[in-house]
């Protein structure tokens, strides 16, 4: 059970009001994940990649029928096996938690399309827009810190990714600068820093570091970052809206802000795993309805980590002025 933080579990138990349900979550969270990658299909198709890999006597398995790229590895490993294999040195697959591939798969960028990507290290989520790009269009990768930009570029060049534009910047910077050259992007994701309480099965350090404090302070910031990068959008543009925490602060009240502050609507989101609707209300504050769309993500439904995704559109001009009328 979780004995690290009292306020920690009082919050959870609120958000998991069902006793057997919480007694699941509290049991899987201190379980190491499963060992998830993906198929860099920049380099090699799934199929190939698999036929590798149990070469070598790996047990593999494609879990979504839709998306091959994604690949569970239930044979029991030496450590430190997936990150020094010669597939993974070759940028044939990328270590990667099957929660963190999500908010890709929800906003599904396409070849030629212009994608910002504001919080972008390690690389995770811009290698895999990258390949689902095939190389084609153009994504700018932002961080802030230089060693974090280090670590991105290695995995960028290790993927084989050329069609990425990497910026080092404050977030609110780099978009005022954007705007100021008048870009205008057909995606953006917004997979923003937050207090990473969905990661405690592979960090457990969370349970220590965990306080509520931090979470004000980054909703706060997820917040500033988002309402820079929204001008951005063109009409009819899309944008996702993801952390890897539970806190409401940090997930559906930004969701609600930035609905009743800008031209967006919540889109409904179809992901190859189980979800749970956004809630619209937390501790007496409430959110705009349309949160529910979003998606929650929990350990003990999927056997991953925890996550939240929303998804957000520009309606077009012609749409708002058909509406209005």
């Amino acid at each position: 059970m979780i004995t690290e933080k009292p306020l920690f579990i009082e919050r959870l138990r609120k958000l998991m009001p069902d006793a057997l349900d919480f007694q699941a979550f509290s049991k899987i969270i201190h379980e190491k994940p499963v060992n998830a990658i993906r198929c860099n299909t920049i380099k090699m198709e799934p199929s190939e990649l698999k036929k590798k890999l149990e070469e070598k006597g790996w047990v593999i398995r494609q879990p979504f029928s839709g998306f091959p790229e994604v690949m569970i590895v239930e044979s029991e490993l030496e450590p430190g096996a997936l990150g020094s294999s010669r597939e993974h040195v070759l940028g044939y697959y990328y270590v990667q938690e099957v929660s963190s591939m999500l908010p890709v798969l929800a906003l599904l960028p396409k070849p030629g399309e212009l994608v910002l990507d504001l919080c972008a290290s390690p690389g995770s989520k811009t290698t895999q827009m990258s390949a689902r790009m095939e190389n084609k269009g153009t994504i700018i990768a932002n961080d802030k810190e230089l060693g974090r930009i280090t670590i991105l570029a290695t995995n960028l060049e290790r993927c084989g990714c050329t069609n990425i534009v990497v910026t080092r910047h404050d977030g609110v910077i780099l978009c005022e600068k954007l705007k100021k050259l008048g870009y205008k992007f057909d995606k953006i994701l917004l997979d923003v820093p937050c207090s990473g309480e969905g990661t405690t099965r592979s960090s457990p350090k969370t349970f220590i570091i965990w306080n509520p404090k931090m979470i004000e302070k980054m909703s706060r910031l997820q917040r500033k970052l988002a309402s820079s990068a929204l001008p951005l959008l063109k009409e009819g543009g899309e944008v996702i809206y993801s952390t890897c925490t539970y806190a409401p602060e940090e997930n559906e009240r930004n969701v609600s802000f930035l609905v009743d502050n800008f031209n967006l609507e919540v889109q409904e989101i179809t992901l190859p795993l189980k979800t749970r609707p956004g809630i619209t209300e937390w501790h007496g504050e409430k959110f705009n309805p349309e949160v529910r769309k979003a998606c929650r993500i929990y350990p003990q439904d999927n056997n991953t980590e925890g996550f939240f995704v929303a998804k957000l559109k520009k309606p077009l001009e012609k749409y708002n002025e058909q509406f209005k009328n």
